[in-house]
């Protein structure tokens, strides 16, 4: 395993930062990597920050640190992460290791609410924001269960075509495409949470 250094966390900081914010680059399709050198990394402002940062967690750590900082909108610049990017680290640590009870949660909880029409949440009516989109950016249920829902679901295509906003919905469009394959979860037995959801509910 590559040990973790200012150099290497400045590479993975860069490909992940160009994979959160642009439209073309794909951190899995380049396999983590960008255009950076030891020569950039040398002349870069922030090399200490890099160094610094690098000595609180080895390099799969350092990825999952900041993937949690990118999804909150965090990082654009390196010195905000050392000052509070502990924080979203440790949510995001609890999101994860609460996935499965989040996601049953949340799934009954759309569920419960829209238990005449099961599919109303999903729908866009006048280019607007479905209900399940207004739910993730009011904080009801979690970006990870919509990203985990459209992996299983495949509802994101529809909502691109149809909704019409184009100042909010873009950014969270762009998040959960690309944050979606980042999270790693059992798809057989999510799908059959939902399954048991619906019958249920």
């Amino acid at each position: 395993m590559t040990e973790n250094s200012g150099f290497e966390t400045y590479k993975l900081y860069n490909a992940l930062k160009l994979h959160f914010t642009t439209e073309s680059f794909d951190y899995f399709k380049y396999h983590g990597k960008s255009k950076v050198t030891m020569k950039t990394f040398e002349t870069n402002g922030n090399k200490y920050k890099f160094s610094k940062l690098s000595r609180k967690y080895s390099i799969d750590e350092m990825k999952d640190f900041l993937i949690a900082n990118m999804i909150e909108g965090k990082g654009e610049w390196v010195g905000d992460l050392i000052s509070d990017g502990e924080e979203n680290y440790k949510k995001w640590q609890k999101r994860m290791q609460s996935l499965t009870y989040t996601f049953t949660n949340d799934t009954l909880f759309i569920l419960e609410a829209y238990n005449d029409d099961r599919e109303l949440p999903f729908k866009v009516f006048s280019g607007q924001h479905p209900d399940l989109l207004g739910m993730m950016l009011t904080g009801k249920i979690s970006l990870e269960t919509v990203c985990i829902l459209d992996d299983i679901l495949n509802f994101l295509p529809k909502w691109k075509k149809e909704i019409t906003d184009d100042i909010v919905w873009p950014i969270h469009c762009r998040l959960i495409e690309k944050y979606k394959p980042f999270i790693q979860y059992d798809k057989e037995k999510f799908k059959n949470i939902l399954k048991e959801n619906i019958k249920n509910a």
